[in-house]
């Protein structure tokens, strides 16, 4: 049996070690904290449960189809939850649209707004179906972008879609009112990129949404991570926590191994699930890397960064969804302050998750479980979070009390857990470099080809799985990360077909 090991346990890397355990490999996972879950970690304070990243589940095929990789029945494993609607979006005006799947209240709701743009909701998601075939169903997503045919195969395809333009003026093509131009094109804040040079590779994600839904996971989105531990294991797999990576062994540009809690560990592959910047930089001495060297990673374009707050109410807020955004007055100029002028500007919007909206287990008995997420800008920006952090805090608070739609009154009163999670606990905590999550910005020349590979292009035998590669990040983009890296895999070590894959999803 080959052996394989990968750094770290987030999706990404429990999928890939998954679906290589299942195809005959020894798959060891070496993690650095206690638990396994990466960016997808779970906090417990008291009675209160808090998801510490990702929060909702679109296109549940995508995860079904690790269970079927495995060999496994995903029923047997996770409570899906749909949600309807699947947020409520809170413009600065107070007016607010309950945006779900339903073609028919989604066009009466924006016809309040604009007729117009109302008639061409069916004709946008007819349009962005044809970019969600691409990616989804002819499975670009989850094919490796590894060589130029591939580039050229995918940028005529992509031409042909207009799907090379921005993400917002893609959408502004539909809809006149700022509200549905909003709408439509935040999506890619999600995944780390801004919607005003995000390419509309990304505007397939409405279209996702729409026919494939919207979901929770009884017991938070940690149940999922827990399952896929637990397939991984009983395919016989080996977790190792509390065990971080130093070094990454690399003889004649091919990796031997790993270098662990002092000890070496030989293998015939390693997947890093890790940071790809991080791992480059500080998992592989630069002698070792000619297309990756530091001078490239540092003018590489790195996402925002996330503030968010945790917090454990003794009340209810019934007027909060699941899943709530709150908008600023500002759209462009917002984005514009996070990502180039990189400063912590006076205003903010936010998503806002509410879990015991629809699990009650996620807080004691008539309390809420509460996270908020404040996109901020990246470390570059210099801002010192440990003065920032605490007033941003504070700000929150009293905004929610007291300016916000809908208005939590006696918030700060009723606070039994407050926690905060900043870009510098990133980039201490999860490695993330320059203390973003979905590392390197999802822009036209940092996507697909252009993107970090999923092998590494300097180091025979080393692949990467994950937010920082092909075809990106976002929960269902880690997933089909995790499917390319294991065709790349396959194909290096002679195996042409899964030994457990069942079908392709459609």
């Amino acid at each position: 049996m080959k052996k394989i090991i990968v750094i770290g346990s987030g999706f990404g890397g429990l999928v890939a070690a998954i679906r290589l355990q299942a195809n005959g490999f020894k798959v060891t996972i070496f993690e650095k904290n206690e638990r396994v879950g990466g960016h997808a970690y779970q906090l417990n304070k008291g009675d209160y449960t808090f998801d510490m990243g990702p929060s909702l589940i679109t296109a549940p095929d995508i995860v079904k189809h690790v269970f079927t990789a495995a060999g496994k029945r995903m029923e047997d494993y996770l409570d899906l939850i749909p949600l309807d609607p699947f947020y409520r979006v809170y413009f600065h005006d107070g007016t607010f649209i309950d945006y779900s799947g339903d073609a028919e209240s989604m066009k009466k709701q924006m016809a309040q707004f604009n007729v117009h743009d109302a008639n061409q909701y069916d004709r946008f998601m007819n349009d962005i179906r044809h970019i969600y075939d691409a990616v989804i169903t002819d499975g670009l997503g989850g094919s490796p972008f590894m060589d130029l045919k591939t580039l050229f195969v995918f940028a005529g395809r992509a031409l042909k879609l207009n799907a090379l333009r921005s993400v917002h003026a893609f959408t502004k093509k539909y809809f006149k009112d700022s509200r549905h131009r909003f709408l439509f094109s935040f999506h890619p804040l999600f995944i780390g990129g801004n919607p005003f040079r995000t390419p509309s590779v990304y505007i397939m994600i409405p279209y996702l949404e729409k026919t494939g839904g919207v979901y929770f996971t009884k017991g938070g989105m940690y149940s999922v991570v827990e399952a896929f531990r637990n397939i991984f294991t009983e395919l016989g797999g080996i977790i190792s926590t509390l065990t971080p990576v130093e070094s990454i062994v690399v003889h004649e540009r091919r990796t031997l191994g790993v270098i662990a809690g002092g000890d070496f560990f030989s293998a015939d592959a390693v997947v890093s699930n890790a940071d790809v910047s991080f791992t480059y930089r500080h998992l592989i001495r630069e002698e070792h890397r000619q297309k990756w060297t530091n001078r490239k990673l540092d003018r590489r374009r790195y996402s925002m960064s996330a503030f968010l707050l945790y917090l454990g109410v003794r009340k209810q807020y019934p007027e909060l969804l699941h899943h709530t955004l709150i908008l600023s007055p500002r759209y462009r100029k917002l984005i514009a302050d996070i990502f180039d002028k990189k400063i912590l500007p006076d205003d903010f919007s936010m998503y806002l998750h509410a879990p015991t909206r629809t699990d009650a287990s996620m807080a004691p008995p008539g309390c809420e479980s509460l996270y908020v997420l404040i996109p901020v800008a990246n470390l570059q920006s210099r801002i010192s979070w440990k003065e920032a952090g605490p007033k941003l805090a504070d700000r929150l608070i009293a905004f929610f009390e007291n300016e916000s739609i809908p208005r939590l009154r006696d918030l700060r009163k009723n606070i039994d857990v407050m926690e905060i999670f900043t870009p510098e606990d990133f980039l201490t905590v999860r490695n993330s470099v320059h203390g973003s999550p979905w590392g390197m910005e999802p822009t036209l020349t940092q996507t697909a080809y252009f993107r970090p590979h999923n092998r590494s292009e300097d180091i025979e035998n080393l692949y990467f799985v994950g937010a920082g590669t092909h075809p990106g990040a976002g929960v269902p983009g880690v997933l089909l990360s995790a499917e390319a890296t294991e065709k790349v895999i396959l194909k290096d070590f002679n195996l042409s077909q899964p030994h457990h894959r069942v079908k392709e999803y459609a």
